[in-house]
């Protein structure tokens, strides 16, 4: 890549800036030409947290994205993209930390939209610690809602003309949700004939100019046994299954709906499918994680810039400890090149 990827540290109190500092440690050459937007105090921090078991980390700090290409490996770039305040508490909610982190990703965003920065890696974020900050991140439930409207203001235009979709994804398998952060009740009235078109459309862009041909899509079923017939609900008759047919129409190559409780499998390993489009959260994400949360990556699609993330949290249990696994972060770092070629 011409241009360095920006890696957000996420919220300050969890683990996002250690498993940065492991990422640079373990694969100095897939980190080369990546900075981390974020505060040079608490990367020296996390780093004098992971140097306990013997390594040497040093933290450079740097004033433009184009500088990272010149940084030795194994010395983490960091541009200061926060202003700069004492060091917040490990392992604690804090709102200092959830403003720092939204800053940080505000940052980062809007460099990626400028073209300034060919990707963006989000470290995790603490979705409690940004409603504490305050406005404007009160108003955002997670990473992608926040990207989405960054998006939309840049391109002028209202946050409803820039629909964007989550996608989770590792070696085995890829899902793509319809709805993503609300709560199960609202899930399922978002289940529409519009909304799955939606993201049938969305899907079948972004995850073809990934593959470079067009992806074999499955949709999994709302109900039990995809509805059966309608005995245990009428969502596959009345919103799913006329979505389908008028994607086929476009020429996407969407199939079902199947049953929720088999379709993954059919998709494991590129099997029968390239994706399964899930009807929510929950249904989507479980089958995934359960296949190793340190490899799974959060892609999300329809931004017109490139994000991925890992697919854990804060993990505040682990914070201040410098045991926390950067798996997830380097397969984060491995998809955004992939998807910046």
């Amino acid at each position: 890549m011409n241009t360095p990827i920006a890696i957000t540290q996420g919220d300050a109190a969890g683990i996002g800036p250690e498993i940065i500092v492991k990422a640079w440690l373990t694969a100095p050459d897939l980190l080369a030409g990546c900075f981390v937007a974020g505060d040079v105090a608490t990367l020296r921090r996390a780093a004098a947290w992971v140097q306990g078991e013997g390594v040497s980390v040093p933290v450079a700090q740097i004033a433009a994205p184009a500088e990272a290409a010149a940084v030795p490996p194994r010395c983490i770039p960091v541009l200061q993209a926060v202003a700069q305040a004492a060091l917040v508490a490990p392992g604690q909610v804090s709102a200092q930390a959830g403003r720092m982190a939204g800053d940080c990703v505000v940052w980062a965003a809007r460099a990626a939209l400028r073209g300034e920065v060919g990707a963006l890696v989000t470290a995790p974020l603490h979705k409690e610690a940004l409603a504490a900050a305050g406005e404007p991140y009160a108003r955002y439930p997670g990473h992608t809602e926040l990207l989405q409207a960054l998006a939309a203001e840049h391109a002028g235009v209202p946050v409803s003309a820039m629909p964007v979709r989550m996608m989770l994804a590792n070696d085995e398998l890829r899902t793509v949700l319809v709805s993503i952060h609300v709560s199960l009740r609202e899930a399922i009235g978002l289940v529409t004939e519009s909304n799955v078109l939606q993201t049938l459309r969305i899907t079948h862009q972004s995850v073809g100019a990934a593959l470079r041909r067009v992806p074999r899509i499955a949709v999994a079923g709302l109900n039990p046994h995809a509805g059966e017939g309608g005995l245990f609900g009428r969502e596959e008759i009345e919103a799913i299954a006329p979505a389908i047919a008028r994607a086929r129409a476009e020429g996407i190559d969407a199939q079902g709906p199947f049953a929720p409780d088999t379709v993954f499998m059919r998709a494991r390993g590129g099997a029968e499918f390239d994706v399964v489009l899930a009807m929510y959260h929950d249904q989507g994400l479980i089958p995934v994680k359960y296949l190793g949360v340190e490899h799974g990556v959060n892609v999300t699609l329809g931004l017109p810039l490139v994000r991925t993330s890992p697919d854990h949290g804060t993990a505040f249990d682990l914070a201040g400890t410098g045991r926390a696994d950067a798996g997830s972060l380097l397969a984060a770092v491995r998809m955004a090149r992939q998807l910046s070629k």
